[in-house]
């Protein structure tokens, strides 16, 4: 097939979808901008939200960014199986849209955090975690003020239960997010939500490793064979 299409939402306040973009293509594959405002994804194999501050999360972090035109598109199609990765806001935006479970509330102790992370991947069977193994351990920046991962007590046993949780923090909780997580998974497998950032760790000149990497080769490698 030809190469792949992987789609980057741009909404206002993003900062991140020009990097997304990047990294998409070092992987392989072809990045296609998208515009909140449209009601077209343009016919692409996956999309990744990017992040930055989506109207200035004046509201709650991702919670205007849900209403988007082009978000009634997205979850529709996510709910069909299209492959949607949410990088910090952009995973805010997938719990805003109910695409995952559970909120990301102001970290603990209302500082803005920005430090490399060392992290472990729990679930190495998504759509956009096969290029890792289960227990590898990446080093990943991390730059949030509402990273800390919330939800009730059910929620929590269940995303534990069935694998549900993508990766983990390791040496220290950041901003306070239960059970250490950085990212979770819907139950199919194709939405991944992460607060750390995979696009700023694909190349040595400018991250602290290139660990990040395998979140976008994953994907192409499973839609140029699907």
């Amino acid at each position: 097939m030809d190469a792949a299409r992987v789609g980057v939402i741009t909404f206002p306040g993003s900062l991140d979808d020009k990097d997304a973009a990047r990294a998409v293509r070092l992987a392989g594959a072809e990045p296609v901008a998208l515009w909140h405002g449209d009601h077209d994804l343009q016919g692409v194999d996956a999309v990744v939200l990017p992040g930055g501050f989506s109207y200035g999360d004046y509201l709650r972090a991702g919670a205007i960014a849900r209403f988007a035109p082009l978000m009634v598109e997205l979850v529709a199609a996510a709910k069909a199986g299209l492959p949607v990765l949410g990088i910090c806001n952009g995973f805010q935006v997938l719990c805003e849209s109910h695409l995952l479970p559970g909120a990301l509330l102001p970290n603990a102790g209302l500082h803005f955090v920005c430090r490399d992370q060392r992290l472990s991947v729990e679930n190495a069977d998504t759509a956009w975690t096969t290029e890792y193994r289960e227990g590898q351990e990446l080093v990943i920046p991390i730059k949030n003020v509402d990273g800390r991962y919330v939800a009730d007590r059910e929620t929590l046993a269940e995303l534990a239960g069935s694998g549900r949780i993508v990766a983990r923090y390791l040496d220290l909780n950041p901003n306070g997010s239960l059970d250490d997580i950085a990212g979770i998974c819907n139950e199919a497998g194709n939405v991944v939500g992460l607060m750390p950032h995979p696009e700023h760790a694909v190349e040595s000149l400018t991250g602290p490793s290139t660990d990040g990497l395998g979140f976008f080769t994953s994907i192409v490698k499973r839609l140029v064979n699907a």
